[in-house]
Protein backbone atom coordinates (compact mmCIF):
# COMPACT_ATOMS: atom_id res chain seq x y z
CA UNK A 1 0.00 0.00 0.00
CA UNK A 2 1.17 3.49 -0.80
CA UNK A 3 2.14 5.03 2.56
CA UNK A 4 1.44 8.53 1.19
CA UNK A 5 -2.30 7.89 0.72
CA UNK A 6 -4.30 10.27 2.91
CA UNK A 7 -7.85 9.61 1.74
CA UNK A 8 -9.93 7.36 -0.51
CA UNK A 9 -12.10 9.27 -2.96
CA UNK A 10 -15.18 7.36 -4.13
CA UNK A 11 -16.59 8.85 -7.31
CA UNK A 12 -20.37 8.55 -6.96
CA UNK A 13 -22.15 9.45 -10.21
CA UNK A 14 -25.73 8.62 -9.12
CA UNK A 15 -25.40 5.43 -11.17
CA UNK A 16 -25.94 1.93 -9.81
CA UNK A 17 -22.37 0.85 -10.52
CA UNK A 18 -20.74 3.76 -8.70
CA UNK A 19 -23.09 3.21 -5.75
CA UNK A 20 -22.07 -0.43 -5.36
CA UNK A 21 -18.38 0.41 -5.89
CA UNK A 22 -18.68 3.00 -3.11
CA UNK A 23 -20.32 0.49 -0.78
CA UNK A 24 -17.47 -1.96 -1.41
CA UNK A 25 -14.88 0.73 -0.71
CA UNK A 26 -16.59 1.74 2.53
CA UNK A 27 -16.36 -1.86 3.69
CA UNK A 28 -12.63 -1.92 2.94
CA UNK A 29 -11.38 1.54 3.94
CA UNK A 30 -11.95 3.91 6.86
CA UNK A 31 -10.78 7.06 5.08
CA UNK A 32 -13.45 7.30 2.36
CA UNK A 33 -14.71 10.59 0.97
CA UNK A 34 -17.76 10.13 -1.27
CA UNK A 35 -17.92 12.72 -4.05
CA UNK A 36 -20.65 13.52 -6.56
CA UNK A 37 -19.97 15.83 -9.49
CA UNK A 38 -23.01 17.96 -10.26
CA UNK A 39 -23.30 18.72 -13.98
CA UNK A 40 -26.57 20.60 -13.62
CA UNK A 41 -28.07 18.50 -16.41
CA UNK A 42 -29.14 15.21 -14.88
CA UNK A 43 -32.59 13.87 -14.12
CA UNK A 44 -34.13 15.48 -10.99
CA UNK A 45 -34.77 11.99 -9.60
CA UNK A 46 -31.01 11.73 -9.02
CA UNK A 47 -31.41 13.83 -5.87
CA UNK A 48 -33.78 11.22 -4.46
CA UNK A 49 -31.40 8.41 -5.42
CA UNK A 50 -28.45 10.25 -3.89
CA UNK A 51 -30.31 10.73 -0.61
CA UNK A 52 -31.25 7.03 -0.43
CA UNK A 53 -27.70 5.97 -1.22
CA UNK A 54 -26.37 8.33 1.42
CA UNK A 55 -28.52 6.54 3.97
CA UNK A 56 -27.24 3.19 2.66
CA UNK A 57 -23.65 4.35 2.92
CA UNK A 58 -24.15 5.82 6.36
CA UNK A 59 -21.97 8.71 5.28
CA UNK A 60 -22.42 12.12 3.71
CA UNK A 61 -21.97 12.57 -0.04
CA UNK A 62 -19.99 15.69 -0.94
CA UNK A 63 -21.13 17.55 -4.07
CA UNK A 64 -18.66 19.46 -6.22
CA UNK A 65 -19.50 21.60 -9.24
CA UNK A 66 -17.83 23.78 -11.83
CA UNK A 67 -17.52 27.41 -10.78
CA UNK A 68 -17.41 28.44 -14.44
CA UNK A 69 -20.36 26.63 -16.06
CA UNK A 70 -23.91 26.03 -14.85
CA UNK A 71 -24.70 22.98 -17.00
CA UNK A 72 -23.93 21.29 -20.32
CA UNK A 73 -25.85 23.95 -22.27
CA UNK A 74 -23.75 26.67 -20.69
CA UNK A 75 -20.63 24.82 -21.83
CA UNK A 76 -21.96 24.48 -25.39
CA UNK A 77 -22.95 28.15 -25.59
CA UNK A 78 -19.72 29.56 -24.17
CA UNK A 79 -17.21 27.21 -25.84
CA UNK A 80 -19.10 26.81 -29.15
CA UNK A 81 -18.23 23.13 -29.00
CA UNK A 82 -20.31 19.96 -28.67
CA UNK A 83 -18.12 16.97 -29.40
CA UNK A 84 -15.48 15.83 -31.85
CA UNK A 85 -12.16 14.05 -32.13
CA UNK A 86 -11.09 15.69 -28.85
CA UNK A 87 -14.12 14.21 -27.09
CA UNK A 88 -17.03 15.92 -25.37
CA UNK A 89 -16.25 19.40 -24.08
CA UNK A 90 -18.93 19.11 -21.38
CA UNK A 91 -17.14 16.08 -19.89
CA UNK A 92 -13.86 17.97 -19.83
CA UNK A 93 -15.30 21.09 -18.21
CA UNK A 94 -17.88 19.64 -15.84
CA UNK A 95 -16.17 16.40 -14.82
CA UNK A 96 -12.45 16.14 -15.55
CA UNK A 97 -11.35 19.64 -14.59
CA UNK A 98 -13.59 19.74 -11.53
CA UNK A 99 -12.24 16.37 -10.38
CA UNK A 100 -8.63 17.40 -10.90
CA UNK A 101 -9.17 20.54 -8.82
CA UNK A 102 -10.54 18.42 -5.99
CA UNK A 103 -7.90 15.68 -6.09
CA UNK A 104 -4.50 15.55 -4.45
CA UNK A 105 -2.48 13.46 -6.85
CA UNK A 106 -0.11 10.92 -5.28
CA UNK A 107 -2.09 11.21 -2.02
CA UNK A 108 -5.65 10.22 -3.00
CA UNK A 109 -6.79 6.71 -3.79
CA UNK A 110 -9.65 6.82 -6.31
CA UNK A 111 -12.55 4.37 -6.47
CA UNK A 112 -14.24 4.08 -9.86
CA UNK A 113 -17.46 2.23 -10.65
CA UNK A 114 -16.26 0.51 -13.81
CA UNK A 115 -17.81 -2.95 -14.33
CA UNK A 116 -16.36 -6.06 -15.95
CA UNK A 117 -17.78 -4.98 -19.32
CA UNK A 118 -15.54 -1.93 -19.12
CA UNK A 119 -12.30 -3.64 -18.10
CA UNK A 120 -10.41 -2.72 -21.27
CA UNK A 121 -11.64 0.87 -21.07
CA UNK A 122 -10.38 1.08 -17.50
CA UNK A 123 -7.02 -0.38 -18.46
CA UNK A 124 -6.64 2.31 -21.12
CA UNK A 125 -7.58 4.98 -18.59
CA UNK A 126 -4.98 3.72 -16.14
CA UNK A 127 -2.33 3.61 -18.87
CA UNK A 128 -2.93 7.30 -19.62
CA UNK A 129 -3.14 8.34 -15.96
CA UNK A 130 -0.18 6.60 -14.36
CA UNK A 131 0.15 9.31 -11.71
CA UNK A 132 -3.24 8.39 -10.24
CA UNK A 133 -3.89 5.68 -7.63
CA UNK A 134 -6.94 3.86 -8.97
CA UNK A 135 -8.99 0.92 -7.76
CA UNK A 136 -11.95 -0.74 -9.50
CA UNK A 137 -13.68 -3.00 -6.96
CA UNK A 138 -16.46 -4.03 -9.36
CA UNK A 139 -13.97 -5.42 -11.86
CA UNK A 140 -12.08 -7.11 -9.04
CA UNK A 141 -15.31 -8.76 -7.85
CA UNK A 142 -16.49 -9.62 -11.38
CA UNK A 143 -19.61 -7.43 -11.17
CA UNK A 144 -21.44 -6.44 -14.34
CA UNK A 145 -24.00 -3.64 -14.68
CA UNK A 146 -26.91 -6.02 -14.13
CA UNK A 147 -25.39 -7.24 -10.87
CA UNK A 148 -25.13 -3.66 -9.65
CA UNK A 149 -28.75 -2.88 -10.49
CA UNK A 150 -29.77 -6.06 -8.69
CA UNK A 151 -27.81 -5.11 -5.57
CA UNK A 152 -29.37 -1.66 -5.51
CA UNK A 153 -32.83 -3.20 -5.61
CA UNK A 154 -31.94 -5.69 -2.88
CA UNK A 155 -30.82 -2.77 -0.72
CA UNK A 156 -34.39 -1.45 -0.99
CA UNK A 157 -33.35 1.53 -3.10
CA UNK A 158 -35.48 2.42 -6.09
CA UNK A 159 -33.34 2.50 -9.22
CA UNK A 160 -32.90 5.90 -10.92
CA UNK A 161 -35.62 7.10 -13.28
CA UNK A 162 -33.35 7.00 -16.34
CA UNK A 163 -32.82 3.26 -15.91
CA UNK A 164 -36.57 2.75 -15.65
CA UNK A 165 -37.02 4.54 -18.95
CA UNK A 166 -34.62 2.11 -20.59
CA UNK A 167 -31.42 4.15 -20.67
CA UNK A 168 -28.28 2.19 -19.87
CA UNK A 169 -26.56 5.02 -18.01
CA UNK A 170 -27.76 7.65 -15.58
CA UNK A 171 -25.83 10.53 -17.07
CA UNK A 172 -26.92 13.95 -18.37
CA UNK A 173 -30.21 14.09 -20.23
CA UNK A 174 -29.09 14.71 -23.78
CA UNK A 175 -25.61 13.22 -23.83
CA UNK A 176 -23.60 14.25 -26.89
CA UNK A 177 -21.92 10.83 -26.83
CA UNK A 178 -25.25 9.15 -27.56
CA UNK A 179 -25.98 7.58 -30.91
CA UNK A 180 -29.14 7.35 -33.00
CA UNK A 181 -31.04 4.89 -30.80
CA UNK A 182 -30.25 6.91 -27.70
CA UNK A 183 -31.42 10.15 -29.30
CA UNK A 184 -34.64 8.62 -30.54
CA UNK A 185 -35.34 7.57 -26.96
CA UNK A 186 -34.56 11.11 -25.83
CA UNK A 187 -36.99 12.32 -28.50
CA UNK A 188 -39.67 10.07 -27.01
CA UNK A 189 -39.19 10.82 -23.31
CA UNK A 190 -37.63 14.29 -23.36
CA UNK A 191 -38.83 16.04 -26.55
CA UNK A 192 -37.83 19.48 -25.27
CA UNK A 193 -34.23 18.31 -24.77
CA UNK A 194 -34.22 16.73 -28.23
CA UNK A 195 -35.46 19.94 -29.82
CA UNK A 196 -32.98 22.06 -27.89
CA UNK A 197 -30.05 19.91 -28.96
CA UNK A 198 -31.25 19.87 -32.57
CA UNK A 199 -31.19 23.66 -32.58
CA UNK A 200 -27.80 23.69 -30.86
CA UNK A 201 -26.38 21.44 -33.58
CA UNK A 202 -27.57 23.80 -36.29
CA UNK A 203 -26.21 26.88 -34.51
CA UNK A 204 -22.76 25.30 -34.22
CA UNK A 205 -22.99 23.37 -37.51
CA UNK A 206 -21.99 20.20 -35.68
CA UNK A 207 -23.90 16.91 -35.90
CA UNK A 208 -23.67 14.36 -33.10
CA UNK A 209 -24.58 11.53 -35.48
CA UNK A 210 -23.25 10.63 -38.91
CA UNK A 211 -24.56 8.81 -41.96
CA UNK A 212 -22.98 7.43 -45.11
CA UNK A 213 -23.87 8.53 -48.64
CA UNK A 214 -22.12 6.65 -51.44
CA UNK A 215 -19.51 5.51 -48.94
CA UNK A 216 -18.85 9.03 -47.69
CA UNK A 217 -19.37 9.89 -44.01
CA UNK A 218 -21.54 13.00 -43.67
CA UNK A 219 -23.34 14.85 -40.92
CA UNK A 220 -26.74 13.63 -39.73
CA UNK A 221 -28.43 16.39 -37.77
CA UNK A 222 -31.01 15.50 -35.18
CA UNK A 223 -33.76 17.29 -37.10
CA UNK A 224 -33.02 14.84 -39.94
CA UNK A 225 -32.80 11.73 -37.77
CA UNK A 226 -35.35 9.06 -38.83
CA UNK A 227 -37.52 8.04 -35.90
CA UNK A 228 -36.87 4.35 -36.53
CA UNK A 229 -33.09 4.68 -36.75
CA UNK A 230 -30.87 3.08 -34.11
CA UNK A 231 -31.61 0.48 -31.46
CA UNK A 232 -31.55 0.69 -27.68
CA UNK A 233 -33.02 -1.89 -25.33
CA UNK A 234 -36.23 -0.73 -23.69
CA UNK A 235 -35.38 -2.31 -20.33
CA UNK A 236 -32.13 -2.41 -18.36
CA UNK A 237 -30.80 -5.87 -17.59
CA UNK A 238 -31.19 -6.63 -13.89
CA UNK A 239 -29.49 -9.83 -12.74
CA UNK A 240 -27.94 -11.00 -9.49
CA UNK A 241 -25.95 -14.21 -9.36
CA UNK A 242 -25.20 -16.26 -6.26
CA UNK A 243 -21.82 -14.63 -5.75
CA UNK A 244 -23.47 -11.23 -5.92
CA UNK A 245 -26.09 -12.17 -3.34
CA UNK A 246 -23.39 -13.45 -1.01
CA UNK A 247 -21.48 -10.20 -1.38
CA UNK A 248 -24.66 -8.22 -0.72
CA UNK A 249 -25.29 -10.09 2.53
CA UNK A 250 -21.70 -9.46 3.55
CA UNK A 251 -22.02 -5.74 2.87
CA UNK A 252 -25.21 -5.47 4.89
CA UNK A 253 -23.76 -7.26 7.95
CA UNK A 254 -23.36 -4.86 10.85
CA UNK A 255 -19.99 -4.64 12.53
CA UNK A 256 -20.10 -6.18 15.98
Amino acid sequence: MNINIKRTVCWFSCGAASAVATKLALKKYDDCVIVNQDTGSEHPDNERFKDECQDWFGQEIITIKSDKYDDIWDVFDKTKYLCGVAGARCTSELKRKVAENFLNFFEDREIFGYTVEEKQRMERFKAHNTERIIETPLIDEGFDKGDCLGMIERAGIEIPAMYKLGFHNNNCIGCVKGQAGYWNKIRKHFPDVFERMAKQERRLDVAINKKYINGERVKLFLDELPENMGDINSEPSISCGLFCMAKFNELEDQES
